[in-house]
């Protein structure tokens, strides 16, 4: 019997971001571009181990992301053991990815290797106090993360972040051996996406939401949510969450200090490194 169901033709890779046909007109993408539009956080992995030499290949990647005066005030440990990506998968509210994945980067804000410099040059460092510097070197991290991120995908590998190791910070400390100075900001798994547990493409607000031209303007931000929380709730559904949207979800993460899942003291656990934040 001939199918007579309508057919849909495929989103582009740019309608599938945004969850929806896009008027505007783009470029032609080139593969990075390709890699870039289809990223997905992946939380199912094969216990396929990586191949020898991607760590280093990846790092290589991060190393090769700007950094802010050249300070280069980041570092990332690479967890592969079984037993620490579990006790470490505890202290980020059980998130199973993070042990099942076969590498877990701890991305670190390391102002260490300046205050080993400045000891043994015995020369002044009162500026690594400043709140400042902390944001520099969380800012450092995240880039060099990013193109982890990106170089894993390029190559078949699937990665997600883990802002939650931030949920008890003094145990990662401990768990990583991290001396003064030096602060674990977030976690990346990485590793073979399992294919019997697909991610999808999540959509992103609307441009209009996030791209403003030569100053701000909130004219159409009511709009572009109650738009973004339409397509949102269809994807929601999807993922058998029902009954909520974008905003509804925003806001519950965001309710107060009780819903921060720890990370309301983290300015006491940042000092407890000796990072002062004045």
């Amino acid at each position: 019997m001939k199918n007579c169901s309508p057919t849909h033709p495929p989103l582009s890779p740019i309608e599938a971001r945004y969850g929806q046909t896009v008027e505007a007109a783009f470029p032609a993408l080139n593969e990075t571009m390709e890699t870039l539009l289809a990223h997905r956080s992946v939380r199912s992995f094969l216990e396929t181990p990586l191949p020898a030499g991607m760590l280093e290949l990846l790092i290589a990647a991060a190393q090769s992301a700007p950094s802010s005066s050249n300070l280069q005030i980041w570092s990332v440990v690479a967890v592969e053991d079984s037993a620490r990506k579990t006790r470490l998968a505890d202290y980020a509210g059980q998130q199973r990815h993070i042990k099942q994945a076969p590498l877990f980067l701890v991305f670190l804000a390391d102002m260490a290797m300046l205050q080993e410099a400045a000891t043994t040059q015995q020369a002044p460092l009162a500026g690594a106090d400043y709140f400042d510097t902390f944001l520099m070197a969380a800012i450092d991290a995240a880039l060099a993360a990013q193109n982890v991120v990106t170089a894993a995908e390029s190559m078949s590998l699937g990665t997600v972040y883990a802002g939650a190791i931030r949920n008890q910070p003094e145990e990662v400390v401990r768990e990583l051996n991290l001396p003064p100075h030096v602060f674990p900001v977030f976690g990346l798994s990485v590793g073979y996406p399992d294919p019997e547990h697909p991610a999808r493409v999540k959509p992103r607000l609307p441009q209009r939401a996030a791209l403003h031209r030569e100053q701000y303007s909130s004219d159409d931000t009511q709009q572009a949510i109650a738009d973004y929380d339409e397509i949102m709730a269809a994807v929601y559904r999807a993922y058998r969450e029902t009954g909520t949207t974008w905003s509804k979800q925003s806001l519950a993460r965001l309710h107060g200090p009780e819903s921060l899942a720890g990370r309301d003291r983290l300015k006491e656990a940042i000092r407890k490194q000796c990072i002062l934040l004045k």
